[in-house]
């Protein structure tokens, strides 16, 4: 099986960390505290990043002390600290009336600081990113003086160029990448309605005299749903098709052979008909496409998505098994590595019923 398609991206300073944000999370932070994992022979690959909303002071300690558990289950080398934030500068009062100006947040940073250190996780930086600049809150030169700060670097970096290649596309902020897979509306939702639930009694009926013939159909339909969809190919799927794969996706069985398609050379053309499956599917049969959609999105490294998706699968059927046990992981942190195994193993033992397929 093919390696995820998230590349291995090393950065080697904290301009590029800076600049590198929103590839790692998927969307544009705003109002955010994120801790980014460091580690590799180097000290410099990439590996878990982690965000919350700016906490009130109150909650600070103990919303950063989860946040450094999270990426405590990384094993990194050594962790930024970046705090994502326009606000203005803090002022310190001094004798005589006068302030002393100083970087917003100290508070939230300090205690990431010390939540890490009680991990035994090195701080390889503090940062502050506000208003397409960046500084570093241990920085004792004048560039990173509360009225300076250094232009976040130009052009395209390394990171962007990879996210590009593999197909990402880093949204405005987090609401724009829950837009991407919002529910119809309006006639568009009627007309998938009607639709879908024309095939699902047809197929029903099929399944009804030959469970797993029609299992097998159902497979072929998804394969042929994947190759539509394949980056370069143009293709988008017709409400029929999606009809079809959201019948599919509701047998058990087919639904488990498709997670190994986030392995393989169809990965990305998988995650593109998960999404479409997602946005279009009407409830509770957009629960199995959203849920697939996140173990492809947690794969490559997209924990934003994979997270808007589980989202999306328990909103529509809370007690859907499979999405309430990866979100479980996903909390834990699970590593993309072990998914990727588990899904592996999956593969290599397929169910009889594809034996004659």
């Amino acid at each position: 099986m093919d390696e995820p398609l998230r590349p291995t991206v090393r950065l080697t300073d904290s301009a590029e960390i800076a600049a590198a944000l929103p590839y790692l999370l998927g969307f544009h932070p705003r109002e955010s505290v994120v801790l980014v994992a460091l580690g590799g022979p180097s000290g410099g690959r990439v590996g878990l990043t982690v965000r919350a909303d700016l906490p009130a002071r109150a909650q600070s300690a103990a919303v950063v002390s989860a946040l450094a558990r999270s990426v405590a289950t990384d094993d990194p080398a050594g962790v930024v600290v970046a705090v994502v934030s326009e606000s203005p500068d803090d002022r310190e009062p001094l004798p005589g009336g006068d302030s002393l100006a100083g970087l917003p947040h100290r508070d939230v940073v300090h205690d990431a600081v010390v939540a890490l250190a009680g991990l035994d996780i090195p701080v390889r930086d503090t940062l502050l990113v506000r208003g397409g600049r960046w500084w570093s809150y241990d920085c004792p030169h004048p560039c990173c003086e509360p009225g300076a700060g250094e232009p976040l670097p130009g052009g395209v970096t390394a990171l962007a160029a990879a996210s590009v290649a593999t197909g990402q596309v880093v949204a405005r902020d987090r609401a724009a990448l829950e837009a991407r897979v919002a529910p119809l509306d309006g006639p568009a939702r009627a007309a998938m309605e009607a639709v879908t639930w024309r095939v699902v009694g047809r197929r029903a009926r099929a399944a009804r005299d030959d469970p797993d013939a029609e299992a097998r159909r159902s497979w072929d339909a998804v394969r042929t749903a994947v190759r539509r969809c394949r980056p370069g190919s143009g293709g988008r799927p017709t409400d029929r098709e999606v009809a079809g794969v959201l019948w599919a996706l509701a047998d058990v069985r087919v639904r488990d052979r498709a997670l190994t398609l986030a392995l393989g050379d169809d990965a990305a053309g998988a995650e593109m008909l998960w999404a479409e499956c997602t946005r279009r599917g009407p409830a509770p049969l957009d629960a199995a496409p959203a849920t697939l959609l996140a173990v492809s999105a947690w794969l490559r490294g997209d924990g934003a998505m994979a997270n808007v998706a589980l989202e999306r699968a328990l909103d529509s059927l809370p007690t859907y098994r499979l999405a309430r046990l990866l979100a479980r992981g996903l909390a834990a942190c699970l590593p993309p590595a072990e998914l990727r195994a588990m899904l592996a193993s999956m593969a290599a033992d397929p169910d009889e019923v594809w034996a004659v397929g």
